[in-house]
């Protein structure tokens, strides 16, 4: 079993993956949580999937690409850094990635297939390690992180993710409830604007936080 990773052993920007992660096992963990992420896209059109709910934010679709891309960069790093490479790894720019992943051009039910198929490789990799595999250590991006630390960073950005398509999903019921509906929206007039004018600015967060 892959143990939680001690705080030293990631940087800080890292933490509140880390925190998102729950106690147990987490291969079992992993194994169940991409199937999370149906209910939350299966429900959308391809429009509404397609759709970011804000200027500059992702659209569920792109959040799906970046969680399988950022997934695949993290377990390459697994894997140089169980196998003792200490060679620094460069990092990476995700809204580069976003951009020129195309996952809008995409069904929501081929991205999603792809981030199982993703997450399968991720958990016979992480299942293959032992204790002393995980505690070894690499560089990314300039920090030094540790393989089991690589591991609960995985599981809590997707769980990020997870838990900002919850709450937007949960805002047109909000909406509902005050007789607001998409349809309702003026010509030209966000849902994001709408939800403002509702609930006030303070609340309009769920709304901007698909990144």
């Amino acid at each position: 079993m892959l143990s939680r990773p001690e705080r030293n052993e990631y940087a800080d920007v890292y933490a509140s993956y880390v925190s998102r992660v729950p106690d147990g096992d987490l291969l079992t963990f992993l194994a169940r949580q991409t199937g999370e992420f149906d209910p939350l896209a299966n429900d959308l059109s391809d429009q509404q999937a397609s759709q970011p709910p804000a200027p500059g934010k992702w659209s569920v679709k792109q959040v799906l690409g970046h969680v399988a891309d950022s997934e695949r960069i993290m377990s390459y790093r697994v894997l140089r850094f169980a196998r003792g490479d200490k060679k620094e790894l460069q990092g990476f720019e995700q809204d580069d990635y976003v951009t020129a992943g195309n996952s809008n051009r995409r069904s929501t039910g081929e991205l999603l297939a792809e981030l199982k198929s993703v997450r399968g490789a991720t958990l016979s990799l992480l299942g293959s390690l032992n204790r002393e595999d995980s505690l070894r250590t690499g560089i990314a991006n300039g920090k030094t992180v540790s393989v089991r630390a690589l591991a609960y960073i995985i599981a809590g950005d997707a769980q990020h993710h997870l838990e900002l398509l919850r709450r937007l999903a949960a805002a047109p019921f909000r909406l509902r409830r005050s007789r607001l509906k998409y349809d309702d929206s003026p010509p030209g007039r966000s849902l994001l604007a709408e939800f403002r004018a509702a609930f006030g600015k303070r609340n309009a967060y769920l709304l901007q936080a698909c990144k």
